[in-house]
């Protein structure tokens, strides 16, 4: 036990001190060669495509509610005295008489009636009141309706050239049909939204949950990209074109066309087989989080690069 202690441990440590002093050294001044190859000096590739030809179908999918048309006023069309009133409120068809005017100028007694079927509300007249050009003589909520959905403001360039009309699909209601007169509004507050209107003949109620499907373009054969090659996305846009000749990519502008949000036509400034950088520079790859089950009733999540 003594001359464990006096010589063959200490002798076992020199050792030990020794082998993880002569590692030390080779990391400080002896470095491998893939250590050199990932030193300060190296430089990381970025991933390169090529342009290739292939489809693009750009379609839009937005969620939404039916609602009615916008209550309006109908205003007298002659001046002279209300001689009768013939309705009290609530639902009236198109060409329905409300109210009979005397006009004094020539005498004679005319018909205010109702432009078209809904509800009526404030009934501004009574008989015997004098009515004038242009003053409301009722409210009138229409038997119209539309479908309005919100819009993300960053889909608004894919709306620039919108299609008159649109695919409707109502939970639980009919088969899909078309919906007409589509059209992009944005407020002032920066909200968007895309409203098309209904079909007399469909039966609908407001209210309703909906979706609206846009078909904004489609090309076949054409020359495309990721979008992640681009910066810009409207109309024209820049990539960086790769050589192959060891130089750093140069930048070129580029027309672009129909886009689905992944890949993007390309109209004019690129040629197939050219390669182009995959991500413009500074982009970020958005994270994602995936879930999956490691034993049941029990889940776990990562995150992870999108692309």
């Amino acid at each position: 036990m003594v001359v464990w202690r006096r010589w063959i441990l200490p002798i076992l440590l020199v050792i030990i001190l020794g082998a993880c002093a002569a590692g030390l050294v080779k990391l400080a001044f002896f470095p491998d060669a893939q250590a050199a190859a990932m030193g300060p000096g190296a430089e990381i590739t970025d991933p390169v495509m090529p342009v290739e030809r292939g489809s693009v179908i750009n379609e839009l999918s937005l969620s939404g509610n039916v609602a009615r048309d916008n209550a309006y006023p109908v205003r007298s069309e002659v001046n002279g005295t209300v001689t009768a009133v013939h309705v009290g409120g609530g639902a009236v068809a198109a060409g329905q008489v409300l109210f009979t005017v005397k006009q004094d100028d020539p005498v004679r007694n005319i018909d205010i009636v109702a432009p078209e079927a809904g509800d009526l509300s404030e009934i501004a007249v009574i008989k015997g009141q004098q009515v004038s050009v242009g003053g409301d003589v009722v409210t009138l909520s229409p038997a119209r309706y539309h479908l309005v959905a919100a819009v993300e403001p960053v889909q608004l360039y894919r709306l620039v050239n919108a299609p008159a009309e649109a695919t409707v699909s109502i939970t639980g209601g009919p088969a899909p049909f078309a919906c007409t007169g589509v059209q992009v509004q944005v407020t002032a507050e920066g909200g968007a939204s895309v409203q098309c209107s209904i079909p007399a003949e469909q039966t609908v109620f407001a209210g309703l949950p909906a979706q609206m499907d846009l078909a904004l373009g489609q090309v076949e054969d054409a020359l495309v990209i990721p979008v992640t090659a681009v910066q810009g996305g409207s109309g024209s846009g820049v990539v960086w074109v790769d050589a192959g000749d060891g130089e750093d990519p140069q930048e070129r502008t580029v027309t672009l066309g129909v886009s689905d949000g992944t890949t993007v036509e390309v109209v004019e400034g690129l040629e197939e087989g050219e390669m182009v950088r995959q991500f413009v520079p500074g982009f970020v790859a958005p994270v994602e989080e995936y879930c999956y089950e490691i034993e049941p009733g029990v889940e776990q999540c990562e995150s992870g690069m999108s692309w």
